[in-house]
């Protein structure tokens, strides 16, 4: 199973979830995307796939997104994509794709919704949080 993280390594939310990746034996493909950027059509892209729209994936804490207006419920979703690819540090992360799916994933936790946990067991976050890493629904 070929999966795709969109990763920032100083995020926890996203060290977690890269590590419940790899507890599952898969080693994902990592792009650490406030190096390379979005594109407006990845964006759109990774949205449709998730169910999101722009404003739901916009990242608004440790951001400029305030200062740039674009917390303003007035802000096209054209608006924030041109934002996004200008300022990819305002896509909320991590965003994952596997065949079974695309997420964001906050909590981290949504990760097994898209992956194939082998068996009921647990993970730690670094937190100290454990939770249960069984495959759900299955």
């Amino acid at each position: 199973m070929i999966v795709v993280i969109h990763h920032n390594p100083q995020c926890g939310t996203s060290r977690n979830t890269l590590e419940m990746i790899r507890s599952t034996g898969i080693e994902p493909v990592v792009i650490e995307y406030l190096k390379t950027g979005w594109t407006r059509a990845q964006l759109q892209t990774l949205f449709a796939g998730a169910g999101l729209t722009p404003r739901d994936a916009l990242r608004t804490s440790k951001t400029p997104a305030e200062e740039l207006g674009l917390t303003n419920p007035d802000v096209t979703d054209d608006e924030l994509l041109d934002a996004m690819v200008e300022h990819p540090v305002l896509v909320n992360r991590p965003i994952v794709v596997s065949p079974k799916g695309i997420r964001l994933c906050r909590p981290s936790e949504k990760v097994y919704e898209i992956l194939d946990p082998t068996g009921p067991g647990t993970f730690t976050k670094e937190d100290g949080e454990t939770v249960v890493t069984g495959a759900k629904g299955s």
